[in-house]
């Protein structure tokens, strides 16, 4: 066995799915997202976007290599998924790709492939979520998967539900097709989207996408956070939405889910730790805290104020912001106590602001 078969044998056993390409620029791609960055859609999002002359001219960043050799690694463990009915109420504090260190396998068949291409003497090199390549562009012209509505990238009998990872190498591998498969006249994804965010089949506003506003900078907008619910990081319902991916979902344990006020108890350190994996600009945890108030107002229970309360003394005023909104939220005597006696004492207008918003919906 030799070439492309040892590279297929070695992905399938890790249980991934494998395709080739080669590093031909991604013209389309590099105009949708120019498109996207113009009309503000992207909403300041970096990686691929940051620079999409780069991330879509491959061979910018790899002049050596002729192929990409690109794998889908489902993610979905016993236990991930929900059932068949998909109940509304079915949404999880964290979403399924970022609720442990899911790359795991990735990285495992990457390394196995890059690897058996070195012993060849090949050159390569391992990438995925990486500003220098649009994954899902690569993982589509690779025969892979095909374009979603939801923009997702989508595979046969996977749905949405696997990561995309890369090596590219200097190895002369024959290409594999595209497939020809789209998602037809499904549009399941876009009325599933809490915000709406998905405002058009493949057109994705990046500014309501509680994806990434929970990973963005700044203050969530007032106008998303009652959709972004007990969401702490993360938003996957328009995954779950997806009939290809329904063979990938089971019944998960409602115990996967996090509490947000534990979230609120951790240090910066222990933040760190635990949310390892998850991207946090700058590894400011201030941003997870920002989230986790949102998540405990929707959460509206009374045995929660004196917690959030305490963050009205917080001396970032993000979080005081937060922590204002929050409790107008749960509401109730106690809240009102809270706000009136911190208003005094603010001198942040945006806080201020908050704090008089939250007391009117008393």
């Amino acid at each position: 066995m030799s070439g492309i078969a040892l590279l297929r044998s070695i992905a399938e056993s890790h249980g991934a799915r494998m395709g080739v390409t080669d590093l031909a620029p991604f013209a389309d791609v590099e105009a949708d997202i120019r498109q996207r960055n113009d009309s503000g859609m992207s909403g300041g999002l970096g990686f691929t976007y940051r620079d999409p002359s780069l991330s879509s001219t491959p061979q910018a960043s790899f002049p050596w290599a002729t192929n990409i050799v690109v794998v889908a690694v489902p993610y979905l463990r016993e236990g991930d998924g929900v059932d068949g009915a998909k109940a509304q109420n079915a949404s999880r504090s964290v979403a399924r790709f970022a609720d442990g260190d899911r790359y795991e396998a990735l990285r495992r068949v990457l390394a196995d492939l890059a690897e058996a291409m070195s012993k060849g003497g090949a050159r390569t090199e391992v990438v995925f979520d990486d500003d220098r390549l649009i994954d899902r562009a690569v993982a589509v012209r690779a025969g892979i998967a095909w374009w979603g509505k939801s923009t997702m990238a989508l595979a046969p009998g996977l749905g949405p539900w696997f990561l995309i990872g890369n090596v590219v190498t200097d190895t002369t591998l024959q290409a594999t097709e595209p497939m020809s498969r789209s998602c037809g006249t499904c549009i399941a994804c876009i009325p599933a989207c809490p915000t709406g965010a998905i405002i058009e089949p493949g057109v994705l506003d990046a500014r309501r996408c509680l994806a990434a506003v929970f990973q963005s900078r700044g203050a969530i907008p007032i106008e998303l956070r009652v959709a972004a619910g007990s969401r702490v990081y993360g938003c996957d319902e328009c995954l779950v939405a997806c009939p290809p991916g329904d063979r990938e979902i089971r019944v998960f344990p409602a115990s996967d889910t996090i509490d947000p006020a534990d979230v609120l108890c951790l240090s910066d350190a222990e933040m760190d730790d635990q949310f390892a994996h998850w991207y946090v600009p700058g590894r400011n945890m201030r941003f997870v805290r920002r989230n986790a108030l949102v998540a405990i107002g929707n959460c509206a229970r009374g045995s929660d104020v004196n917690l959030v309360a305490g963050y009205l003394g917080h001396p970032d005023p993000l979080l005081r912001q937060h922590a204002a909104w929050a409790l107008g939220t749960i509401g109730g005597a106690s809240s009102e106590a809270a706000l009136a006696g911190a208003l005094p004492y603010e001198d942040e207008p945006e806080v201020r602001m908050e704090i008089s918003w939250a007391r009117s919906r008393g």
